[in-house]
Parts: structure tokens; sequence; C-alpha cells
């Protein structure tokens, strides 16, 4: 556990503790004053509601459009079924950046709704919620569906004998079971949503702000650390209570599925009822999920290849070389940053599996989550910040990418491998260990071949959000080695069709990338109730 927790002090506590020391101390003295100062401006008591309401919106709408599918990959068997799963799961892994590009090439300036009805929805709240809702749809088909599938029928159906109509039978019996699972996916949802950098960024333009946009602003554009400083303390304490809050709905969730029974329980639609919902839940997913991305393919193809091929081009500005160049540098990095979280990931799993683990180490699984939701931008900035003298003066070594998005990687990896170590029977470790085998041989001949597709699974997840992470990146990645989501960000601020052309093409690229990784993560799934 040691390694895990070293990595976590270095490369995520002390940098944040530096942007948060830099912004509120002054002359060797503390300026707590400042907290009550920015808190009480306007403008961003503005930034505070607008991120609270709209994360708010977007879950709730998440939920709504959400649901009918995790009741249907719950419940109907129909043919088809696992490449859907596959294909509503794409917008999860794929980047905020390109989320954005997406949504952007449907509802913005020339997008498809332009060309058709005249009608743009950039830089309005709808066209946030609707990519928030994009991009969260599998976390509730998922999280929700994975459950619904492991409750009996049989319960509801002996409700119903008892005389109750379907809908109070739902709501008494099933709604119940659901209601952790369905916390659970609400408060992940608000978590993504609260903390959105790349989604606000680009479709809110100057008149939307979350939190993480706001400081992004303050630290880049403005250069005012110590407000920089406060939101970050704010961010960080609004989401270590949802991450309190989501702990408990895990517990009382882990606790709903003893009484439950895990066979699976899907089956032919039957009834007119059934038929019409899956295909208003086909129909959903072909318009809310598919045409977003279809929209995007296309823009980058008008012309013929003409944008794909100036990719190849350096201008010299922006960009000391070609955006092209930025695949490979995407690439190298994610297989660096993968290879760090599986290793690091792997043993915080390790330790967090262990029955004898004490207090202070279950504590420390809380902990991991905390990257995801704290600010990406104050981890790059404070990267810049704290790793800058001996005997960490990282700045100009290439390292400082992959450790950013292992950062992103590790939770993933932990939760991925977690459940599967804890479901090792230990008489098998003890029954090789009385048989002389080390704790490393104890580990390679009990552990690894019952984990080893888990780790597949979880490098194949650290790979695709090491490959989408933007908000760290984004202030550490060099001008002559940019990144793909740092090159479709660069593109997308500049004007002309060109420049927009190429935003595209390079978003279609790394969708394309994104969704092969996870039809391979498919294929090595071990759980096939479809949870995550």
């Amino acid at each position: 556990m040691a390694v895990p927790v070293a990595f976590f002090g270095v490369f995520f506590a002390w940098p944040v503790a530096a942007i948060v020391t830099r912004g509120l101390k002054a002359g060797g003295e503390w300026r707590f004053g400042r907290i009550a100062d920015v808190v009480g401006q306007s403008d961003i008591r503005h930034v505070l509601w607008f991120t609270t309401w709209q994360a708010l919106a977007s879950t709730a709408l998440t939920l709504v459009v959400a649901l009918p599918a995790a009741y249907v990959f719950a419940r109907l068997d129909f043919p088809g079924r696992q490449v859907l799963r596959a294909v509503v799961t794409v917008p999860f892994v794929l980047p905020t950046v390109v989320v954005g590009t997406a949504f952007l090439a449907l509802v913005g300036r020339g997008g498809l709704l332009d060309e058709l009805w005249g009608v743009r929805l950039d830089t309005t709240v709808w066209a946030i919620l609707l990519a928030h809702v994009f991009f969260n749809y599998a976390v509730v088909v998922r999280t929700v569906g994975g459950l619904w599938a492991q409750l009996d029928p049989r319960q509801e159906e002996a409700a119903r004998m008892l005389g109750a109509s379907p809908a109070a039978a739902w709501r008494k019996v099933t709604l119940p079971a659901l209601a952790p699972a369905v916390a659970a996916a609400a408060l992940m949802v608000f978590l993504f949503t609260f903390t959105s950098f790349g989604v606000v960024q680009i479709l809110g333009g100057p008149t939307f702000a979350t939190l993480e946009v706001e400081i992004y602003r303050e630290t880049s554009e403005i250069f005012d650390l110590s407000t920089a400083a406060v939101l970050t303390l704010v961010q960080f304490a609004a989401v270590g209570t949802i991450l309190a809050v989501h702990a408990w709905t895990v517990r009382r969730r882990e606790s709903a599925l003893r009484l439950v029974d895990p066979s699976v329980t899907a089956r032919l639609p039957r009834g007119a009822g059934q038929w019409a919902l899956l295909g208003g839940v086909l129909a959903t997913v072909a318009v809310l999920l598919v045409l977003p991305l279809a929209v995007l393919v296309r823009r980058s193809l008008d012309g013929g290849f003409g944008y794909y091929r100036a990719l190849g081009d350096a201008d010299g500005g922006t960009f000391l070389v070609a955006p092209i160049e930025s695949v490979a540098n995407s690439l190298e990095y994610a297989v660096a940053a993968t290879a760090v979280a599986v290793v690091i990931g792997g043993l915080a799993a390790a330790a967090l599996a262990r029955r004898d683990a004490g207090r202070l180490v279950r504590g420390f699984d809380a902990l991991l989550m905390l990257p995801l939701g704290v600010s990406a931008v104050t981890v790059g900035f404070g990267f810049l910040i704290a790793l800058d003298r001996p005997p960490l003066d990282l700045r100009q070594s290439w390292i400082l990418v992959p450790l950013a998005q292992a950062l992103v990687g590790v939770p993933f990896v932990v939760r991925t491998m977690l459940p599967v170590l804890r479901a090792v029977d230990e008489r098998l470790r003890e029954a090789a260990a009385v048989l002389g085998a080390s704790p490393w041989r104890v580990w390679r001949e009990v552990d690894l071949p019952m984990v080893r597709r888990a780790l597949l699974i979880a490098a194949g997840f650290a790979f695709a959000v090491s490959l989408g992470e933007f908000g760290a990146t984004v202030f550490i990645a060099r001008p002559d080695n940019p990144t793909l989501p740092v090159a479709v960000a660069r593109l997308l601020s500049r004007p002309g069709d060109l420049n927009y052309g190429q935003a595209m093409a390079l978003s279609t690229i790394l969708m394309v990338v994104c969704a092969v990784a996870l039809l391979v993560l498919e294929r090595l799934r071990t759980d096939r109730t479809g949870e995550f």
C-alpha cells in the first residue's frame, strides 16, 4: 500500500496543496478571509449556482431518458443486444472534447439543425444538458440495468397475483430494490456534470461557466491564483460530500444484492407495450447517441478527405508540428499512463482486497475517487508549480503528461479489479503458502489467473480515459507534443472553416480509437450482467 499512497501523495495531494498555498498564502501569512471575499462576489455566486443547477438538471434529465433503456437491457432479449450495449457505452469513454465537438457539429454554426431549420443551440444551456445526457446515458443504463437484471421477477409477479396493478407492483416491490442503484447512478452523473469542463468550455461559450471552467479561466487567462485556490477548495468540499454520500449508497446497494437472484432474467419482448418500449429506446439511442457521432463524421468529410490531409501540415503558429502528430503522441502517452495506472491501481486493489486490511487502508478506497472529481485543471497547473525543482523537476520531462493521465485511470483500475480480488477464496492463498509458495508466487499462481481478464479490462479502461484526458493535459502538454484532445481544443479556438474541419477530423480519429478500445473491452467482459 505504500507505493499507491506515495504516488497519490506526490502527484495529487502535493500539486493541489501547492495551488492552494500559492493562492491563499502571502508574505508568510495565510489569508483565509479571501475565501469569504471570493464566495461573496456576485459573478462567483452565479458560477456556483449554475454549476449546481445544471448538474441537478442534467442528472434528472439523464435518469428520465436512460431508465427505460436500463429496463430494456435488463429484462428484454433481442437480436444485437450485446452490440447495442457497446454502442450505448461508447459516449461514456469518449473524451469530453469529442462530445462537445460532436454536439457542436449537430447544433452549432453550420450544424445539422442550422442547415435544416436554421436553429442553433450552441452557447445555450440546452446544448450543455443534451451533451451531458449523451455522455452519462451509459452510467444509468449499466449501473441500474446491472442490478435490475439480477432481481427475481417472481417477486413482482407474486405482488400482481395478490391483486396489485403492474404500476403498484413495480412501485412497491421493484423500485425499493432498485433505489440504491438509482441513487448511486444519480450521484455518479451529478459528480461528472458538477465537474464538467470540456463540454461547457466548447458549448457554453462566454455565457456559461462551471466551477471547473472558472478555475481554468482564473489560472490561464486572468492569472488570479487566489480566486482559483478558493474555487478549488469549494469544489473539493463539494466533491468530498458527494463521494461520502456515494459510498453510503454503495453500501446499501451491496446489502440489497445479497437478497436477489443473480440469474439472467432477460426474455423476448411480449405484448405491444414491451415492443413499443424497445422501439422507443432504439429510437432514443439513434437520435441522442448515434446521430451526433454520425454528424461529426460527416462534417469531417465535407469536401472529401481534405481536412484529414490538412492535418499533415504544420502552420508554425499554434502548432509547431503537424496536428496529425498528436495521434502518435496521444497513443504513446496513453500506453505509458496505462502502465502506471495498472501498477498503482493493481497494488491498491490488492491491498484493499485483504480481509485483514485496517480501517485506514479501507479509507484510502474513497480517496482514490478524488481525482475523478477534483479539478483536473488544478492538478495540471499544480504540476507546473510543485514539480519545478530538484529532486522532482519534471516540467520539461515527457513523463509529466502520462503521470497526470494515470491519476484519472487509477480509480477505474481499482474499481474493476477490486470485486474480482475480493471474490478469490482466501483458503487458496493459504494452501499455496502452506505448500511453501512465496507471497509473489502465491500472487502469480493463485490471484493472477483469476484476475487476468479483469486486469485486461482495467487496462483498457485506463487506456481510454488516459487517451481523452484534457483538463490537466491542456496545461502541461508542450506545443511541440500536443495530445489529441489538446489539438482539437486549439483548432476549435481558431477561426476559419479549415481549422473547424480539422478539429472534426481529429475528433473522429479520437472517437474511432476509443470505440475500438471499448469493443475490445466488451469481448473481455467477465460480468455479463452489464454492470460497470
